[in-house]
């Protein structure tokens, strides 16, 4: 039976290449695209057809979410796997502290997009969710989210919002878990995506290798099922919340 798949964020680098690595494993996905004249899923499009459904999404704006679950609930009554990788960075300021300058206009548009953005999508597919067999929701987070591994004085709005991110993902995870729901929180590790606006090619890998392991670690999502959501590095070493 075709297993179905809605990944946010997929007009590019990590999403992007989940989508295509789905595809390629037989699922049907949905696919949100932010940049409407960016044509990597179009192209895509041409080789797989109906098994892709691109969607425009702003992940940060409810009446974009809801058009977009509007039109996934039109195609299907389940989704087996919801991907919610949508997010941004910001400005990164690594040597910053609070003695700096802080945007807080900006902490506001990280939030709405990285925190904010992921609950408006699993609140409106939670039903499509767990009307699935595989009942999964990856939270794609960051290290930079977890409180117990701490090392920065700066880039408040992008830690702080992972932060929230994870909170988040322990909330849903309670909710849906008795019913046979799961969600994985996973930190991809440092990609050549474009988070910082361009390539960032100082980081340790290309999002190709990402995909692979993440999917290879929802292949493997029942070892990690327990009361509590995974927090795993794209590795599946286990993080500190």
């Amino acid at each position: 039976m075709e297993k179905t798949a809605f990944v946010t964020g997929a007009d590019r680098g990590l999403g992007y290449c989940l989508t295509d690595l789905l595809l390629k494993e037989g699922y049907r996905v949905f696919a949100s695209r932010y940049i409407r004249d960016w044509d990597w899923l179009d192209r895509l499009k041409e080789s797989c057809g109906d098994r892709l459904y691109i969607v425009d999404l702003d992940v940060s704006d409810q009446a974009s979410v809801d058009e977009a679950v509007g039109q996934i609930k039109a195609r299907t009554d389940s989704l087996d796997l919801l991907i919610n990788n949508a997010g941004i960075a910001g400005s990164k300021d690594e040597d910053g502290s609070i003695f700096d300058e802080i945007d807080y206009d900006e902490v506001t548009r990280i939030y709405q997009v990285n925190t904010l953005g992921a609950l408006r999508v699993t609140q409106g597919l939670v039903d499509l969710v767990m009307n699935s067999r595989d009942k999964l929701i990856v939270n794609i987070s960051s290290e930079a989210g977890s409180i117990g591994r701490c090392y920065r004085t700066g880039w408040f709005s992008y830690a702080m919002a992972k932060a929230a991110l994870n909170m988040q993902s322990a909330m849903v995870h309670n909710a849906i878990y008795k019913k046979g729901g799961q969600v994985l929180v996973i930190h991809p590790g440092w990609l050549k995506t474009y988070m910082l606006g361009h390539v960032n090619e100082e980081a340790d890998f290309p999002p190709e290798k990402a995909a692979s392991d993440i999917y290879g670690l929802i292949l493997r999502k029942d070892e990690f099922k327990a009361d509590s959501p995974a927090f795993l590095d794209h590795l599946g070493n286990h993080w500190p919340w």
